[in-house]
């Protein structure tokens, strides 16, 4: 079986077709984060620090790293910084070194800049996971060698210099050429996780039934495993977490065995929760004198003050579970265990009466 083996200095991942469904936390982006890429510009760390350790709780098993950082501010007093080719390869080290020390889950180290890749594997300890070739010719002339050189897997996705085709054989054909090309470097096809590319739903309505066939392909053809961006499937629609729930469990069930995704429910905040105390005080009801925000939202089925697992961990652990991949089903009743729970008690099996 195809076993891609992922390392931190104390700790492997195996993402494999026999494995449990690897998610790969990637709230480490700037990208999107006005909060964080201005703290990234100002030298401040701590998001950084808090968003590793809430993704390996809520359960990721590799933490992407990306430091695609726009430091504008920077760039109006020196030229310099409106080149990612200059802010990112120190600002990925200084990433990867800011992970290490507060946890020991391994890393993908992601990046569009040759120099921040390297910066970033350096400064890795273990076998880390490279984000990412695509079949451009100029990108695997830089990055394959590079993977090469320090031995580690890498992420491969599936567009060329023409772009990101629609067409799904047109996009198998563009993975086969990277796995080939690869090869003549001496990387192993173990050692290649193909991100076929998902289309969003609402702009194709074929875009699951795609992803599942090429994803099935991939793995009976080529033997490698595969990844996506999860959430690229709902993009643009309602209640993208009911489409991301659904479509998890099924791309896992057609071969996929990992996904670039948030594993953790953001925190309710106390915006939402001073108008549902409104909305409740108008109704009439009196809340017991001294009840805190925790104990409110909990009641009232907002979710929680505290990072959490999403719902979508729900349904990779529901799938782990069905699919064989967790054994005896102990992960799925360990995720389900309330943390207020007073041990003993009455939670124990009942014997069924006849």
């Amino acid at each position: 079986m195809t076993r891609t083996v992922i390392e931190s200095k104390t700790r492997t991942t195996v993402i494999g077709f026999d494995e449990p469904f690897c998610v790969i936390g990637e709230r480490i982006n700037p990208t999107g984060r006005k909060v964080l890429n201005e703290e990234l510009e100002r030298g401040d760390f701590s998001r950084v620090e808090r968003d590793a350790q809430a993704q390996v709780a809520a359960g990721a098993t590799v933490l992407d790293v990306n430091s695609g950082a726009v430091f504008s501010n920077k760039m109006a007093e020196d030229p310099r910084y409106a080149d990612n080719n200059f802010v990112e390869p120190d600002l990925m080290e200084q990433l990867v070194r800011t992970v290490q020390a507060v946890t020991d889950c391994p890393l993908c180290i992601d990046s569009s800049v040759p120099g921040a890749l390297e910066k970033g594997l350096a400064a890795a300890e273990g076998r880390p996971l490279l984000n990412s070739v695509t079949g451009e010719e100029e990108r695997m002339e830089l990055v394959l060698p590079l993977v090469a050189k320090y031995g580690v897997p890498v992420v491969a996705i599936s567009n060329d210099d023409t772009g990101i085709s629609e067409d799904p054989d047109v996009r198998f054909a563009v993975a086969k050429t990277i796995v080939e090309r690869a090869a003549d470097h001496g990387i192993p096809a173990h050692d290649i996780v193909v991100d076929p590319l998902v289309m969003p739903i609402g702009a194709m309505a074929t875009a699951g039934k795609q992803v599942f066939t090429l994803v099935r392909r991939l793995r009976e053809e080529l033997g490698v495993n595969t990844t996506c961006g999860a959430s690229n499937i709902s993009f643009g629609l309602p209640n993208r977490h009911g489409i991301n729930n659904a479509f998890l469990p099924m791309a896992f069930q057609a071969g996929m065995t990992s996904a670039i995704m948030n594993p953790v429910a953001l925190p309710v905040g106390p915006k939402k929760i001073a108008e549902k105390k409104a909305a409740v005080e108008a109704a009439g009801v009196v809340l017991p004198e001294g009840m805190d925000d925790e104990a409110f939202v909990k009641l009232f089925g907002m979710g929680s003050t505290l990072p959490r697992p999403g719902k979508e961990m729900e349904a990779i652990r529901a799938a782990n579970f069905l699919l064989d991949h967790d054994d005896g089903g102990a992960a799925w009743i360990a995720f389900n265990k309330d943390p207020d729970a007073a041990p003993g008690g009455r939670g124990g099996r009942r014997r069924r009466r006849g």
